[in-house]
């Protein structure tokens, strides 16, 4: 009897501190047809990227405790894991070109899921994103 082989889902690492609003990340994210892994913080995230070589794109908010914001984790990530794709989304800062990593997208909150996946499917097929702010 065959398998049935699942297609190569790309993992996305939707970082976010608040629960609900991770929650509504990672279904965004499964949703749109890719596997994601969830971390509270920029630490977990680190830890994740260190343990793990699946990971293609990195959703994250700006506004986190701990060692670092979403923007330097975001400038880790480009320095540490450059092929990695970023999307950066805040509520509270509104962030421009001229701050966000290159190859990096940043979305304001409340952000439109259609619009956020669509940026997702893009970067996981290797289309170009360079550094734009979304609104």
């Amino acid at each position: 009897m065959g398998q049935f082989k699942q297609p190569d889902r790309k993992a996305v690492l939707v970082v976010e501190d608040e629960p609900l609003l991770r929650m509504m990340a990672i279904e965004m994210v499964e949703d749109g047809g890719f596997n994601a892994v969830e971390a509270r913080d920029a630490d977990e995230a680190i830890a994740i990227l260190e343990a793990r070589t699946d990971i293609t794109i990195v959703f994250t908010d700006v506004d986190m405790p701990g060692s670092m914001n979403g923007l330097r984790l975001a400038a880790a990530i480009r320095d540490r894991w450059p092929p990695i794709e970023i999307v950066i989304t805040s509520g509270h800062f509104r962030l421009d070109d001229s701050i966000i990593p290159a190859r990096t997208v940043f979305f304001p909150k409340p952000y439109d899921h259609e619009q956020v996946v669509s940026t997702l499917r893009m970067m996981a097929s290797g289309g170009s994103v360079s550094g734009r702010t979304q609104s």
